[in-house]
């Protein structure tokens, strides 16, 4: 089979969408596709069999491309489109598997020459630009009528959590398939990993958070909460792993603001390859997200840490999180603290509840499912479309 595999961010970088990405192409890799990658200019080398390449452009401009809609991201998609039909002028290919934006390109190109696509959703589009840029509030409807078209021409949209698959259903899909992603604890490469504490110098139990440090993560919520309970936490501190430089000095500016400066401690950016020794670390993992409806990679790898998990009560987090693995709060500074409190001095609830994440992810969400539904979607496809109906549905 040859794929034309469109990625519309920076490859390979540690976040969410590019370690999504590696995780399929390294399947795709391993069955024997061919596969033609198109994405942004910017990231390391990685070393496929069967994968070619091709980025967008290495200009000055183009790079430093954030997470979320932006300016910068818009015109590195022009430069995939072109990079796109470039392609599709020169090679046939049986599939192409489009990523969040770039499925637009798909269902526009479809007509030209006619290859299926798949629509790879990592989130609604229309409702993050919403989200992000409140201004379009008028738009909305707009913005979801383009997305329902790129929905109902795919051959297949590929949802990675349940919110996700309801919308597409919602816009009249074909065909929905659930792929979820799956921890990230994979065993490193042996080399020792800091000591947390002895790195920031502190004693006692670790409130840990990772990820990036964008506003819909609410590290906001997670300060302003941490401030509210610290009185009664004495001998808890705040860990927050990843962000810029720029997000880091702002958030522990606040940090200082609310008098709790010296009890949280940016550590910046860890190779993902260590996480698990990381979140062996913690007492705590922190999912303070107030934001968005897919659900955060990071859980899967809380879970499977087998430390228990503190989130906001909100659909982003309850598709795949409840009171039996987890302890969910609504997304306000006071619940938030409360949820805090009692997890820090209930040594038997965190242990309880680590113990059932973990057996959650065994069941529901370890490598062995995602390589099982990959296999499902690529005998789907390789069908053809005289064979498909034949097939076992994806609509699960």
């Amino acid at each position: 089979m040859r794929i034309l595999y469109l990625a519309p961010h920076p490859f390979y970088q540690e976040r969410g969408s590019p370690i999504a990405a590696k995780m399929l192409l390294d399947i795709l890799d391993e069955r024997g596709a061919e596969v033609d990658l198109v994405t942004y200019n910017e990231g390391d080398d990685v070393s496929f069999r069967h994968v070619r390449h091709i980025r967008t452009p290495d200009l000055p401009f183009l790079r430093g491309i954030r997470p979320g809609f932006s300016a910068k991201k818009l015109v590195a998609d022009v430069f995939m489109f072109f990079i796109v039909l470039r392609l599709l002028l020169r090679q046939r290919y049986d599939v192409i598997h489009a990523v969040e934006e770039t499925a637009f390109f798909a269902a526009l190109l479809k007509p030209l020459f006619r290859t299926p696509y798949i629509y790879d959703m990592d989130s609604s589009l229309a409702q993050q630009m919403v989200e992000q840029m409140p201004a379009l509030g008028g738009l909305a409807r707009v913005l979801g009528a383009f997305e329902g078209l790129a929905v109902r021409h795919a051959e297949v949209v590929v949802a990675v959590c349940d919110a996700l698959a309801d919308i597409a259903r919602g816009h009249g899909a074909k065909r929905v398939m659930l792929l979820y992603d799956v921890p990230m604890l994979a065993a490193h490469d042996g080399a020792a990993v800091e000591d947390v504490r002895k790195a920031a110098g502190i004693e006692g139990q670790v409130v840990m958070y990772v990820g990036n440090l964008q506003p819909y993560q609410g590290i906001d919520l997670l300060l302003e909460s941490f401030a509210l309970a610290a009185d009664r936490l004495d001998d808890t501190h705040v860990v927050i792993i990843g962000g810029n430089e720029k997000d880091i000095e702002a958030y522990r500016a606040k940090a200082a603001g609310l008098g709790v400066g010296e009890r949280v401690h940016f550590l910046g950016p860890r190779p993902v390859e260590h996480l698990a020794a990381y979140l062996a670390q913690a007492t705590i993992l922190a999912s303070p997200r107030i934001k968005g409806n897919n659900t955060p990679m990071k859980i899967y790898s809380y879970l499977d840490s087998g430390r228990p998990t503190l989130a906001t009560d909100l659909w982003t987090h309850t598709q795949v999180l409840s009171d039996r693995v987890s302890v969910l709060t609504a997304p306000e500074p006071a619940a938030y603290a409360e949820g805090l409190v009692r997890l820090a001095q209930d040594a038997a609830l965190r242990d309880r509840l680590g113990a059932a994440g973990r057996a959650l992810v065994v069941e529901r969400y370890s490598h062995d499912v995602f390589k099982a539904s990959v296999d499902r979607l690529l005998e789907y496809l390789d069908a053809g479309p005289g064979g498909r109906s034949e097939l076992l549905t994806l609509n699960s």
